[in-house]
């Protein structure tokens, strides 16, 4: 049985990658390595966490003694690293707890992997970001070679843990793969983010906050369809390659914001422009980039993944579940998701 490390797997995007390896390849063993930092929760595995093919690892990327432990005794076939600081708010005002984790913690795992995993065999998968690559005026999208150009302290961080995943395959010998994706959306997302805290906003009839005037413009990404994408290039990727990851679905957040508080007034059975009359602009934050917009079809043309639903599509489902799991909204929201990790892991 293949042994598969998921960094960061209690996280938004990481449990959806979690569920999507244990439920397709029983004949992999899934250990979920997560600090349960504010945005990690165990709830967001609820089922899963029972499987006999997963194993939940509580434990921090950047102490190097417990990595190298972990990794002498379970000799992984394959990391999937998505344990990483990602708002760019909290960035700006702390940008060493982002160099601390995102850049200290992947090179203490490639230290770990290169003196204990196979390198002929084993895959080293790093999952990014587009904000590495800075911003775009109105035309043109990010490509593979769309030269790094960050622009916040969380942009600089995973850029530089990008380049030392290279430097590791072309100095080491390590099998690698990376993926850039554009902004995710879906269910189990921690509600700092733009979606989900539109949402639970809308559903406690507070203001929704909208940066500048709501024209930067961003491309949106269905999360499950970017598990499938990890699922497909972590499978059938080539060695060293990067690829991007995108939903060809740019919106300017005004936009977004105004056709999610329609779909809210649909769903709640609120008379039109309910939720939108919400809607409050406040002062842009520092290096706000823009525009971001992905070029998927290196991802497309050679491993055959496309995305699976239109945004409008998506959001309506993302809606749909936060308002049939409003439980899990609340206990994020107040710090009692916490204790789930206490009752399942004394």
């Amino acid at each position: 049985m293949k042994k598969i490390l998921v960094t960061g797997g209690a996280g938004f995007i990481g449990s959806h990658v979690v569920r999507q390896f244990v439920n397709k390849y029983r004949e992999y063993h899934i250990f979920n390595l997560d600090k349960l930092t504010y945005a990690g929760n165990l709830e967001n595995l609820t089922d899963t966490d029972k499987a006999p093919n997963y194993t939940f690892i509580k434990g921090d990327i950047c102490d190097a003694e417990f990595i190298q432990n972990l990794f002498s005794v379970h000799r992984f076939d394959g990391v999937i690293h998505l344990a990483a600081e990602s708002h760019v708010d909290r960035s700006i005002t702390n940008p060493m707890e982002f160099v601390q984790t995102n850049v200290i913690g992947t090179v203490t795992l490639l230290n770990a992997f290169k003196s204990f995993c196979n390198k002929d065999s084993a895959i080293f998968y790093h999952v990014s970001t587009d904000e590495v690559y800075g911003e775009l005026s109105d035309e043109g999208k990010f490509t593979e070679t769309t030269s790094y150009s960050p622009n916040s302290p969380y942009s600089a961080s995973k850029a530089s843990s990008d380049h030392f995943v290279r430097a590791y395959h072309e100095t080491y010998g390590i099998q690698i793969r990376i993926s850039n994706c554009s902004n995710n959306y879906g269910s189990h997302h921690f509600p700092e983010k733009l979606i989900p805290l539109m949402i639970n906003n809308i559903l406690n009839k507070k203001p929704l906050p909208v940066y500048g005037r709501g024209e930067n413009v961003r491309d949106w990404l269905f999360v499950e369809d970017h598990a499938k994408a990890i699922d497909t290039i972590f499978h059938n990727g080539r060695n060293g390659e990067t690829y991007n990851i995108g939903g060809n679905n740019e919106w300017k957040n005004i936009d977004l914001v105004k056709l999610l508080c329609n779909q809210m007034d649909e769903k709640l059975g609120n008379p039109n422009n309910t939720s939108s009359q919400l809607i409050s602009y406040v002062t842009d934050r520092a290096g706000h980039d823009f525009r971001y917009a992905i070029d998927s079809s290196k991802l497309m043309n050679e491993l055959g993944w496309n995305p699976s639903v239109t945004f409008e599509q998506g959001l309506s489902k993302t809606i749909d579940w936060y308002l049939a799991n409003k439980t899990w909204l609340d206990h994020v929201t107040s710090g009692a998701y916490q204790k789930y990790y206490e009752q399942m892991y004394k």
